[in-house]
């Protein structure tokens, strides 16, 4: 089963918690992330630490160049970065690149987003409509600060207007000294239109086995 995972906002910790899902998942099991910029220049080529992560956490192992076929070395939006270095990010090209999922016979796969939701391709494409065009069942990261409720309800309204479900949403503690962190977890869960797979509190070692720990993917069944 192949998923797309988004989130709330940037630095809301899709990487951790879809590295998390990697490592509790069961099978053959890999992550991708289609689109990265912050990447930084190697004696390989760009690498993002992002999808690093994602292919650590992975059982089969594909090259970076198929991972993350769209690097860019600016940490700025992506479609101003593609801008700058003349490439483009038409939405067939990267479901193109994402077919690649439906081959490599993994049993649990993960294609992570960037930034949030509506991530803009440029010329009045964005990167949900990959999601539309695949139609992706969706995991939502629920970063817990304060605007978490509003960001995840306008999130869950923007996925459910495009036509597709949230069939499981994690909670990822990334402000630990939020207040009321139990109440607004508790408002989610009323108010989230799809199973919490978990919550996973704030990680002096955030690692994906230690946040694998706090998740139940058989929810997702």
């Amino acid at each position: 089963m192949t998923f797309f995972v988004t989130g709330t906002d940037t630095d809301c910790g899709k990487t951790l918690i879809s590295s998390a899902l990697l490592a509790a998942a069961k099978g053959e099991t890999v992550g991708f992330k289609p689109i990265a910029s912050g990447c930084e220049q190697t004696e390989n080529g760009l690498r993002n630490s992002d999808a690093l992560a994602l292919m650590a956490a992975s059982s089969i192992k594909l090259p970076y160049e198929d991972i993350n076929p769209f690097a860019f070395e600016p940490a700025i939006a992506p479609h101003l970065a593609a801008a700058e270095k003349g490439v483009n990010l038409a939405p067939n090209r990267i479901e193109a690149q994402l077919k690649m999922a439906e081959y490599v016979g993994a049993d649990f796969c993960l294609i992570e987003g960037a930034g949030g939701w509506r991530l803009p391709l440029g010329e009045g494409h964005f990167l949900s409509d990959v999601v539309q065009s695949m139609q992706l069942p969706v995991i939502l990261v629920v970063g817990m600060k304060l605007g978490c409720l509003n960001h995840a309800l306008l999130t869950a309204q923007a996925i459910k207007a495009d036509g597709l479900n949230i069939v499981g949403w994690v909670a990822n503690q990334v402000d630990k000294d939020m207040a009321y962190q139990e109440q607004n977890l508790e408002s989610l869960k009323a108010l989230l239109p799809a199973p919490c797979l978990g919550y996973v509190p704030y990680l002096a070692e955030a690692t994906a086995e230690a946040a694998a720990s706090h998740l139940d993917l058989t929810l997702l069944a």
